[in-house]
């Protein structure tokens, strides 16, 4: 038996250790961010659905990834409703994240073969989405609930697959603690993507994400082998 679609998409998110995350109202500047992510080593990435011409800058990406880069990853994060959830598979979505759990949207996602990765700030969260056919669980926000609790939810619960976002520093310190914890991916939002880097003026070039965003995959997949990267983190650099 071959492996779904689904699955692999799963597969991928936690394989990669790093779900980059970042939200642009200009197209541009969206694709830039992703071709500059993709380099890096991204496989999946999140576009956050925050703004009214979200669905328009995701379509722009999806359609640009199935002409250039069909092995991209891409999925729409920040979706609270079925509806939203429709629009952004119809638009080409792999994968749907939200910031709480909804009954319906995982309906639609089990129905439409899509993962769904909702989040969750409790255990009793956490079953209620699985019992629906979710895999993945977003802990959120990770810098309220802590390390900690993904530890202790790992005691009864120890099948639970988890992405932290929000609270995960992207240095090496924040990276170990979070794996060591027991987290399968990590998902970096401002701490790698910053608004220099998404506004259409911005100060940062979407090029420095590149090697940003492969040393966060070097630093999980050390952090997974139980040792220290020797990439040191920015704040320490000469």
């Amino acid at each position: 038996m071959t492996r779904s679609a689904r699955m692999e998409v799963l597969i991928t998110i936690v394989e990669t250790g790093v779900l980059p995350l970042f939200h642009s109202d200009d197209a541009d500047r969206a694709a830039r961010i992703t071709g500059a992510l993709r380099e890096g080593g991204a496989r999946a990435i999140e576009f956050t659905d925050r703004g009214p011409g979200a669905w328009s800058v995701f379509s722009t990406l999806t359609a640009s990834a199935a002409r250039h880069d069909p092995d991209a990853i891409l999925g729409a994060g920040s979706i609270r409703d079925a509806y939203a959830a429709d629009r952004f598979i119809a638009a080409g979505a792999r994968f749907i994240v939200g910031p709480s759990f909804d009954a319906d949207v995982a309906r639609l996602c089990n129905r439409r073969r899509i993962p769904y990765l909702p989040g969750c700030a409790t255990a009793t969260e956490i079953v209620t989405a699985e019992e629906s056919g979710v895999e993945l669980v977003k802990i959120f926000p990770g810098d309220s609930l802590g390390a900690a609790f993904v530890r202790a939810i790992r005691g009864p619960l120890p099948d639970t697959q988890v992405v932290v976002t929000g609270g995960v520093a992207a240095t090496e310190a924040s990276v170990n603690e979070w794996i060591g914890a027991g987290a399968a991916c990590l998902g970096f939002g401002s701490a790698l993507v910053s608004r220099a880097h998404t506004t259409p003026d911005g100060a940062a070039d979407p090029a420095d994400l590149t090697p940003a965003v492969a040393r966060l995959i070097g630093l999980v997949a050390a952090a997974r082998a139980g040792g220290s990267s020797r990439v040191p983190d920015k704040e320490t650099r000469p």
